[in-house]
């Protein structure tokens, strides 16, 4: 079964010290490489998904800023294509599906940030498509969000939102299985953190 690594959003302004920093974003996109390294190794296909903003009331992903670019620790590199998005869904008004397409992948291995956002809307549009997805979890990094005066914090975002695309809409696995899935070595243990991890059978 070919399979492409979909990297959503692993920009600039989600890490410390962007106009929108995620909780424990430096951690997702160290792992988030490490996948990435793993599917370079094996040539498989690699797609960056980049976000430029254009509503007039954004405030961070502004074209031109150096917060829209990706993250230097999973540039791209010569021959990985990168898909320009305006919306949550990486496929919606992109040309994603004919990259995929023409690649022939029928599985995509994803990880990028929101969880709760573009990677939410990403896979589900995938499975809808046809595609057998496989999510890095703790390559993903979600923030908190307010609901009615409370404060639901990204830890449980996080898990909210993993749990709810467990097994409907793919796999959701550790960085660790991601890079096995490649071909690779199984990654350290690790640890405790932020993202948690649903086993699936």
């Amino acid at each position: 079964m070919p399979t492409s690594l979909l990297l959503v959003d692993l920009q600039r302004d989600y890490l410390p010290g962007g106009r929108f920093p995620l909780v424990d974003a430096n951690r997702a996109v160290e792992r988030a490489a490490l996948v990435l390294g793993a599917a370079r190794r094996v040539g498989a296909p690699v797609v960056h998904v980049r976000h430029l903003s254009t509503r007039s009331d954004a405030a961070f992903f502004l074209p031109g800023t150096d917060g829209a670019l990706i993250a230097p620790v999973v540039a791209p590199a010569p021959g990985e294509r990168v898909v320009e998005k305006h919306l949550p869904n990486s496929f919606l008004g992109t040309g994603l599906a004919a990259v995929l397409e023409a690649a022939g992948v029928d599985r995509l291995v994803v990880a990028g940030m929101m969880t709760h956002m573009c990677v939410d809307a990403t896979v589900r549009a995938a499975v809808d498509l046809g595609y057998d997805v496989v999510l890095a979890a703790d390559a993903c990094a979600t923030r908190d969000l307010e609901w009615q005066g409370r404060t639901v914090p990204a830890v449980d975002v996080q898990a909210a939102f993993l749990a709810a695309l467990d097994r409907r809409y793919g796999r959701v696995v550790s960085s660790a299985e991601a890079v096995a899935l490649f071909g690779g070595p199984d990654l350290p243990a690790q640890g405790p953190g932020l993202l948690p991890v649903s086993k699936s059978p």
